[in-house]
């Protein structure tokens, strides 16, 4: 810091020292998120930008080094503008997560994308002229691009094009962290990729058929029976059934561990909703569980489970679940349906959406739907509207009459906290059996067993034990009957 500040220009020193202890104070460790580790992980390595040493007219972006890249952003829409502006500034946000710098954007309004190109030809030059302009090396496309149009429209701009999906796979390798979630990323990815192949000269070309087929150069031009292209896919493919075979040998664990809570009659609650809009944050304040809290994009991927209690004092499980974003690739959809089984499993679903989004309605339309893709539509929902503390009171009114029966919310200052419990204790599922007891006083176990899984209604002591009224599952009674009075 030191040898910064000496090298700093004279009047630039404070700046830099003032900026520095502002760095220093935002990843101060927080008392409410607990131990952020993942975040100093992330932070560790930084790409440095203006050290480039490559040609500028590089055609062949494949070889390209790794460094922090220059985009340009470009969508296409024939509803809404505000909706195509709002989805173009998330797709700035997705960009950034994934380590790129934005520098301009562009929307064309016309029925349908253009099958060739994407965007219509004279659009295509004016895209090619300001990236040539502002010295970008990449476009991205704000929906999922053919094959034939990403190749077609990098000739035209003679940088690198990808798509929304490529973007949200990126971020989704970047932060993947558990073996399961690397695996569902990865195959994933290769779904992605497999028919996206292409060839690059002689390599890939066709082989000649018959004795000359046509190519004329007759005996001992025949190839070794494959393309270099048909290796790839079939490599592919190979790689894709070994991750399937992956995925599937974790379920038994997650399955033993939920059969565990189902055996102990624990209900189970899942928090949902759009990426970016809080749920680790609400889970942290819930639980004091110390997941990773960034303000990014996917920033968590990796399902956290942990236990909590309701007012009442009964035990259920909260899960922190993979965040959604609109037009979410359905590689990524089916990759991760073992993950999103703690929803589709779940007793209540907790929905979190951002109150300060620009258009939280959407938000909610996005998620429903993936939640319906999961199976998950038939249970029960609790609407938690977060960061309530940066919405006036107007807003506020306004996300009333989207929602009338949501609960506004603050993880970071504990507003609605409470209401939350209150509302889950309220639907979560109540044993539906009255029995009165007789426990001996030596069985301590049954007693604690009681209040922590069930109602216990009444509890007085006589000489022979603990006489106790509870209402409990249909299941206990069985494990209960020695102890059952008239």
């Amino acid at each position: 810091m030191e040898r910064i500040l000496a090298w700093a220009e004279p009047g630039e020193s404070e700046l830099l020292s003032a900026r520095a202890q502002a760095l220093q104070d935002d990843d101060a460790p927080s008392d409410l998120d607990g131990d952020q580790l993942d975040r100093e992980e992330r932070a560790a390595l930084r790409r440095v930008d203006g050290l480039r040493t490559e040609l500028e007219d590089v055609t062949e972006v494949e070889y390209r080094q790794l460094r922090l890249e220059n985009v340009v952003l470009v969508g296409v829409y024939s509803g809404n503008a505000e909706d195509a502006e709002n989805s173009l500034r998330e797709l700035a946000a997705l960009a950034e997560t994934a380590g790129a710098r934005v520098l301009d954007g562009v929307l064309q309004r016309r029925p349908n994308p253009d099958p060739a190109t994407y965007v219509g030809r004279g659009k295509a030059e004016e895209l090619a002229a300001m990236v040539k302009e502002l010295g970008a090396d990449t476009v991205v496309a704000d929906s999922e691009l053919s094959p034939s149009q990403r190749r077609a429209l990098e000739d035209r701009v003679k940088v690198k094009v990808i798509d929304r999906t490529a973007v949200i796979l990126d971020i989704f390798s970047q932060h993947a962290k558990s073996r399961e979630g690397k695996a569902q990323v990865e195959l994933a990815q290769l779904e992605y990729l497999l028919p996206r192949l292409r060839g690059w000269g002689e390599s890939m070309s066709r082989q000649a058929g018959g004795q000359v087929g046509g190519q004329g150069a007759g005996m001992g031009s025949r190839g070794p029976g494959e393309t270099k292209i048909e290796l790839d896919r079939r490599r592919i493919h190979s790689r894709m059934a070994r991750l399937r075979k992956q995925i599937k040998g974790f379920a038994p664990a997650r399955q033993a561990k939920r059969a565990n809570r189902d055996r102990n009659e624990v209900p189970s609650v899942a928090i949902a909703g759009y990426t970016n809009a809080g749920k680790s944050s609400l889970l942290n304040r819930i639980t004091g569980a110390g997941v990773l809290v960034e303000n990014a994009l996917f920033a968590t991927l990796d399902a956290t489970v942990r236990r909590a209690e309701t007012p009442d004092g009964r035990e259920f499980t909260i899960a922190d679940t993979v965040g959604f974003v609109r037009d979410l690739p359905h590689q990524l959809v089916e990759a991760f349906r073992s993950t999103l089984e703690e929803v589709a499993e779940s007793d209540v679903i907790v929905h979190v959406v951002d109150a300060s989004h620009p258009d939280p309605a959407s938000q909610i339309a996005t998620v429903r739907d993936v939640l319906g893709e999961t199976g998950a539509r038939s249970i029960p929902e609790i609407v938690v509207f977060n960061k309530a503390d940066l919405v006036s009171d107007d807003e506020r009114l306004v996300l009333r009459g989207l929602q009338p029966d949501a609960v506004f919310a603050s993880a970071r200052t504990g507003e609605g906290v409470d209401e939350i419990l209150e509302r889950i204790a309220e639907l979560l599922p109540r044993p539906d059996v009255a029995v009165s007891l007789l426990v001996p006083f030596d069985r301590g176990d049954i007693i604690a067993m009681l209040h922590d899984r069930f109602e216990v209604l009444r509890e007085d002591y006589e000489a022979e034990g603990t006489r106790v009224e509870a209402m409990v599952s249909e299941a206990a009674v069985g494990q209960l009957a020695e102890f059952v009075v008239a």
